[in-house]
This record gives structure tokens, C-alpha cells and sequence, in this order.
């Protein structure tokens, strides 16, 4: 299983979300910003060094706010999201061809990653059975396989 980080940022109580840009894998899809954690990295250095490759942002990560799981066609990933904030830097698209700041109950109107839903789920203080199965406080797991175009 691959662990990979997910930045969970707030700007006046509004959540960064970033959609791929074409020939990005899973191109059109939303996400929060992040990537795969490599060897020798904490989950707290990959954020910060994914955050500053992506996005152009120097970023002090704090605690971390929820887990998800999801077996993609390629394999199973381990989704690690902490609460980040931007400490310099202007946001810059460097992979993604989108952001915007959207209200934590607005998420599920994006078309978001499989694996980013039950963190956006948790993030608007809902906990739907048929997206997710909650273990624990900070635990999901996705049930359903979602086609990735």
C-alpha cells in the first residue's frame, strides 16, 4: 500500500481544493494538494516538499485530521490528511490547471479523487455509509470502486 499526504488548508474558513491538469494522471479530477510519501520521508516532509513542487507555498504542517483507504486499478493507497498553513509563497499551478477555496459543505459538489471523499465527508461533518465506513475518529475506508476517466 502507498502512503500518500493530502494538505488540508483554511483561508477565512474555506478549503483549498486543486483539479489536475490534462495529461496529469486522473486528469479533471479534484483533490486536496499533496503526493506520495518517498523513502525516507515523514508525512509532515513530503507535504511540505509536494506543497512547495505543486504549488510554489513554504507551509508549516500541524496535526493530522483523517486517513483514508482506496484500491485503485493500480494499487491500494493510504491517504494521510493534516491541517497545513501557508507560511510564504504565492500559489502557483504547477501540475493542476485549478484551484479554488470552497466551504467545507460545498466539497461534495466536486468531482473529487475516490480516496479524498471521505476526508471531504469529515471535513463537512457528514458520514455517508454508502461512501464510507467510519472506524475510530479519524479512520475511513471507501466501500464502493468509482470509475476514473
Amino acid at each position: 500500500m502507498q502512503d500518500v499526504t493530502a494538505a488540508i488548508i483554511y483561508n477565512n474558513g474555506k478549503i483549498l481544493i486543486t483539479r489536475r491538469a490534462p495529461g496529469e494522471k486522473h486528469a479533471g479530477w479534484w483533490e486536496f494538494p499533496g503526493g506520495k510519501i518517498e523513502a525516507g520521508e515523514t508525512p509532515e516532509m513530503c507535504l511540505q516538499r509536494e506543497l512547495m513542487e505543486e504549488l510554489a507555498v513554504d507551509t508549516v504542517i500541524f496535526e493530522q485530521l483523517a486517513e483514508s483507504i482506496f484500491e485503485y486499478q493500480t494499487g491500494a493507497i493510504r491517504l494521510l490528511a493534516y491541517r497545513v498553513e501557508i507560511i510564504t509563497g504565492e500559489l502557483t499551478l504547477r501540475v493542476h490547471d485549478q484551484l479554488q477555496w470552497v466551504d467545507p459543505s460545498e466539497l461534495a459538489g466536486f468531482r473529487l479523487l475516490p480516496a479524498d471523499r471521505p476526508i471531504a465527508e469529515k471535513l463537512a461533518g457528514r458520514h455517508y455509509r454508502h461512501f464510507s465506513k467510519r472506524i475510530g475518529q479519524t479512520f475511513f475506508s471507501s466501500n464502493i470502486q468509482y470509475p476514473l476517466d
